[in-house]
C-alpha cells in the first residue's frame, strides 16, 4: 500500500471516529462524564465513541488506532493491537500507582 494510500485512510478514520464520539454525546450527552478503563491504552477515558471489540472495550482514541490499523493491515484483529500497546498499559498503571502514593501521603 502507497504511502500517500494509508495517510487518507488515516485521515477518513480520522474523521470517522470524531463523528461516533460526536454522535453518541448527541444520542447521550451524560456519555462524557461517564468513564471506563480503556483494555488498550489503560486510560480512564470517556465513553463517548468507545466501542467494544468481543472482551475489550476501547476508548475514542484506541478505537482509531484499531480501525486505522486494520485498514492498513498492520494489526489482523484487535489482539494484535492489545499485544501492541501492553507498554503503554503498564506504564499508565505506574503512574495511577504513583499517583495514588501521593494522594496517601498527603
Amino acid at each position: 500500500m502507497k504511502k500517500e494510500e494509508q495517510l487518507k485512510i488515516i485521515k477518513d478514520m480520522q474523521e470517522v471516529v470524531e463523528q461516533m464520539r460526536l454522535d453518541d454525546l448527541e444520542e447521550d450527552p451524560s456519555l462524557a462524564d461517564e468513564m471506563f478503563e480503556c483494555s488498550c491504552c489503560g486510560k480512564t477515558k470517556s465513553l463517548a465513541g468507545s466501542i467494544q471489540y468481543s472482551k475489550y472495550r476501547l476508548c475514542n482514541d484506541c478505537v482509531l488506532l484499531a480501525e486505522t490499523g486494520f485498514a492498513i493491515d498492520k494489526f489482523k484483529n484487535v489482539d494484535d493491537l492489545i499485544k501492541a500497546m501492553e507498554d503503554t498499559r503498564l506504564e499508565e498503571m505506574c503512574n495511577f500507582i504513583k499517583q495514588e502514593e501521593q494522594r496517601e501521603n498527603n
